[in-house]
This record gives C-alpha cells, structure tokens and sequence, in this order.
C-alpha cells in the first residue's frame, strides 16, 4: 500500500519516538592544541553533559605533551562535571613501567574504564620491524594491575595493517580472551558492513559488546582524505550528497546529521543499543542527533511535562 506525505512523515515520526529511551551514547573528545580550541571543547562537554552520556572517552597521542592534556582532561572532568571519564591509553614508546605507573594512578583516582590501544607507530618505524608491544599486551598489563573496565579497537573493514579480515578478528578475540569487556569499532558509513562484521564476531566467539562508531560528517575533503588512512570505504552515494557543498556547512550539517540518525535507526532496528559518537570536539551536531534520537536533558523534559500538566489542569478548571 503507498503512502501519502502525511502518511510517511508520521511512520517516520513514529520510529523516531519509538527509539526514545532505547539509545545509549557515548562521546568520544580529543586534546586540544589552542587556547580557543580549549575553550571549544569545554563548551562541547557542558552542552553535551546533560544527555547524560554512558561515558566519555579522550584521546591519547603519541607525544608526551599530548598524552599530559590527556590527563588534565580525564581530572577535570572527573572534578568539575558528572560525566564518566574515560582515557585512552597507547603502548607505542612506552615503557611497561611507566604504563603499570599511569595505570596505578588512573585506578587510584578512581578511573575505572580505560580504552587501550596500540597507537600508531612513529614515520620512521612504519616500514622497519613490527612493535614490541600491542594492545591484547596492553590489557594484559592493564588487568594486572586492576580490575579495570577496558574498551578496544574493532574494524569492520579491516585494520589497514592486518593482512586479511581473518587475522584482524584473530587479533581482536585475543584482546577479548585477556580481558576486554567492550569493543569499539571505526566509524563505517555502510551499516551492512557492520551488521555482516558482527555476525563474523559472533561466529568467532566474540561475545562482547561491539558499539558502532558514529561519525558525522561536515567536512568531506577532509573525510576522504582520513578514510584513505584508515582503511574506510565511502560510498557513492555519500560522494552524490556531498558535491557542490564545499561553500555551504549549513546543508553539510543537515546531511551529515540525516546521514548519522538513519545509521543509527537502522542499527537500533537490528537490535544495537549502544552508540558512540566521534564529536571532534564539536557539540551542536552531537546535540541535535541525540535529540533526535530522544536522548534528551532529562531535566528539561521534566519541566515540560510539568508545565503541560499544570496546563491541563488549568483548562479542567476554567
């Protein structure tokens, strides 16, 4: 049977109300390098705080600078908001000591989830011998020192250093086998490549939790540019959304939050609940798929049901 407009616009709306209280997110922030990206990124976490995230993960790079607006970060966020902050940790040119020495501190701070993870090897190693060290050895350490709640990294195209889809799943059900509770996956833009991913998981005795990675889009170039790194594929019709869109964010942003709402429509529809956001450090596009979504400021929610109320009781007494 078709449907009219009115008809398609209330099944749509129907989903979407549907979903509400049905979504759980997470939000993952990265150090910034500038006073007013600082600024920036503080005012991406308050606005973002009141939709009451499962966590919120920072990013962790490979210089020590880097890494020590890691820490400030994870502190401040632990001291001045109520969320759930959650480090990333990399073992590339690190010792075991110093990693056993951030953990120790991490747990005596009272973190208890930690994202671990190789890291990326510097330039000048890339094409010599393989690392000493990886991440299923991270979380080794890691649950050795505590009994840390620990995420890792999943791909669903494909790690671009494994050599096939097979080793890559190898590789993360050993991370699971020494104690991942979570994994995380890259961003993907074709929802059946990570269905299909999570039944190869399932049928390899992956039994964890894989959150699908959110990534809304607003830059494309520099999408493309990223993707080719990291082994992502982006679709035709991504490309057809996109073109002639250079010189105008407000449609990007529109199609970047309809692109990142139908992704998760569709995933929630095949039983995922769990969502984790890649914000670089941006907040009104986060904010406005949530809301969508129906994860709202509960709070706000609570006074509107109240004003409505006393509405009504307003008009039964007139």
């Amino acid at each position: 049977m078709a449907f009219n407009h009115a008809q398609q616009v209330e099944v749509l709306n129907q989903n979407l109300f549907d979903m509400a209280g049905k979504v759980n997110v997470s939000f993952e922030f990265f150090p910034p390098n500038s006073a007013d990206m600082e600024t920036t990124l503080w005012n991406s976490i308050k606005r973002l705080e009141v939709l009451e995230p499962k966590f919120v993960s920072v990013t962790y790079g490979a210089a020590s600078s880097t890494r020590e607006r890691t820490h400030r970060i994870i502190s401040k966020i632990q001291t001045e908001t109520n969320l759930v902050p959650v480090p990333h940790l990399t073992c590339i040119g690190v010792s075991e000591d110093e990693l056993v020495t951030i953990a120790e501190k991490y747990w005596q701070s009272g973190i208890r989830h930690i994202v671990a993870l190789r890291g990326d090897l510097p330039e000048s190693d890339k094409a010599s011998e393989k690392p000493d060290i990886y991440a299923v050895d991270l979380v080794k350490l890691l649950k050795s020192v505590a009994d840390f709640e620990i995420s890792v990294a999943a791909y669903p195209e494909v790690h671009p250093e494994a050599p096939n889809a097979q080793f890559d799943l190898i590789n993360l059900k050993r991370k699971v086998d020494a104690g991942a509770t979570r994994a995380i996956s890259q961003f993907f833009f074709d929802t059946e490549t990570y269905l299909r991913y999570r039944d190869r998981c399932l049928a390899s005795g992956i039994d964890v939790e894989i959150v699908p990675g959110i990534l809304p889009v607003t830059n494309f170039k520099q999408l493309l540019k990223f993707s080719s790194m990291t082994n992502v594929s982006v679709p035709r019709w991504m490309h057809r959304l996109y073109q002639g869109l250079d010189d105008d964010p407000m449609t990007r942003n529109l199609i970047a939050a309809n692109v990142a709402i139908e992704q998760v429509k569709v995933l929630a529809k095949e039983g995922v609940r769990d969502f984790h956001f890649y914000t670089l450090n941006r907040s009104d596009l986060t904010y406005a798929i949530c809301h969508s979504l129906g994860v709202r400021d509960q709070h706000k929610v609570e006074e509107l049901i109240e004003t409505e109320k006393k509405r009504e009781e307003n008009l039964a007494l007139s």
